[in-house]
């Protein structure tokens, strides 16, 4: 009896505390900035979800939120060394309680941005968030960084489009209006015979970033660190590249740890004028025997098998775990814009991912023989053929190995690149007509 009633008072005192716990509201269990030319992001990650009013002060820029239902904890004063002195767009984040249960946030900015704060239901492995996307107002504009890369360091970058001329990519000037006809294309420095050179944007979208991490091998690499690596090599390979005489420059949709949402790599390819999309990821499954590596393609319908219908399933969870903000206003048109795809892209797409399979086969195994299909969203732009690699299974120890190996890296970077030539020497750009 004495030991019942011990016991009895013991769990009361649990409950008593249990509910004082609650009476004091949420915790903050992890806080984290991730800084990019893009936007930077900043994400609270609590046990309950949180409540948030902000404020936007235009001089000098600043956002202020008031967060309820929380004190000032450890993780929050985290915060304010985790700002990196190279991120473009946060100058400092200061954090205090500035009344019983509410916690101000200043985020001290670089410049001018458009806030987006919104909240994130629970998902493996994150609990609930409170995330701050700051947006600059006058966004870079990649496609005029290709074309500075593109005329070289001695020539000045073009000026900003006038009324009634604008650039494209390929070097041409385009009449905007009708009534004026457009003038000879400039010739590329230091080249010669008049012909004019096609700029060929490969556009490379190394998988998940930031919040999201990718899959994770056995000894802890993460897919998102690897297949950024590996875009990169490529990129170097790409820009110092060319096809039938036309130059190629390569465009990353991410080249920094920072989540890009899945229509957001689709638009930036489109931006840019892409003439490939080559989407970057390495396997995972839930058992640690599958191996070799694969190229996926779009599918109209059905998936090519139910391998493919399952790995598509998992790279388009992507947007839950990195974390999207479905109350923007341009959501809903943008994900239309992903039903758009055409079979003729969907044919090139295939003969783009047979080349490069086959390159792939020539320095590492293959896990299947041929070009798969399935509804990848992030393989949806109606206009550019669009691949999906899957470098190899980073849930064998064998081959997480081999993704943190250089010679692998090379090796691969080697074969995409000799793959996206060997595309180009059966399919040769075409002029465009497009302007920016």
């Amino acid at each position: 009896m004495i030991k019942r009633r011990e016991l009895l008072q013991t769990g009361s005192l649990v409950l008593l505390l249990g509910g004082a716990q609650i009476a004091r509201g949420a915790s903050i269990v992890a806080v984290r900035v991730w800084p990019a030319e893009d936007y930077s992001r900043v994400t609270l990650e609590s046990d309950t979800a949180l409540k948030a009013k902000q404020s936007f002060i235009s001089q000098p820029p600043r956002l202020a939120v008031d967060i309820e239902g929380i004190e000032l904890n450890p993780a929050l004063r985290e915060l304010v060394a985790k700002v990196l002195p190279e991120d473009p767009n946060i100058a400092g984040i200061r954090v205090g309680q500035y009344a019983p249960g509410v916690v101000r946030l200043v985020i001290d900015l670089k410049q001018p941005i458009k806030p987006q704060v919104f909240t994130l239901k629970p998902i493996e492995p994150y609990q609930h968030r409170l995330v701050f996307d700051l947006y600059p107002t006058t966004p870079p504009d990649p496609l005029a960084q290709l074309i500075a890369q593109r005329l070289g360091p001695q020539t000045p970058a073009p000026a900003a489009p006038t009324p009634s001329i604008e650039i494209d990519p390929l070097g041409d000037l385009i009449a905007r209006h009708a009534d004026k006809a457009p003038p000879p294309a400039p010739a590329l420095p230091g080249r010669g015979g008049g012909q004019t050179d096609r700029l060929i944007i490969i556009a490379l979208d190394p998988g998940h970033g930031g919040e999201d991490p990718g899959a994770i091998g056995r000894n802890g690499t993460r897919e998102k660190d690897v297949v950024l690596r590996l875009a990169r090599r490529l990129r170097d390979r790409i820009n110092a590249s060319s096809v039938n005489g036309h130059t190629l420059r390569a465009y990353l949709t991410r080249d920094g740890d920072y989540f890009v949402p899945l229509h957001v790599r689709v638009q930036k390819a489109r931006q840019v004028q892409a003439d490939l999309f080559v989407s970057i990821h390495a396997d995972a499954f839930y058992t640690p025997r599958p191996q070799g590596a694969s190229v996926f393609a779009l599918s109209h319908g059905g998936a090519s098998s139910s391998a493919a219908r399952w790995m598509a399933a998992k790279e388009n969870k992507a947007d839950l775990i990195g974390g999207v903000n479905v109350q923007a206003k341009d959501a809903q048109v943008a994900r239309a814009m992903l039903d758009m795809s055409t079979s003729a892209q969907i044919k090139d797409s295939l003969q783009l991912g047979s080349t490069m399979l086959q390159e792939i086969g020539r320095v590492g195994k293959l896990h299947k023989p041929r070009v798969e299909q399935a509804g990848f969203a992030v393989l949806k732009a109606p206009d550019i053929p669009s691949v999906l690699v899957e470098a190899a299974f980073i849930s064998n120890p064998e081959e997480e190995a081999k993704l943190n190996s250089d010679r692998y890296q090379e090796q691969l970077a080697d074969a995409l690149m000799r793959g996206i030539q060997g595309y180009f020497a059966k399919n040769p750009p075409l002029a465009r007509s497009r302007s920016v």
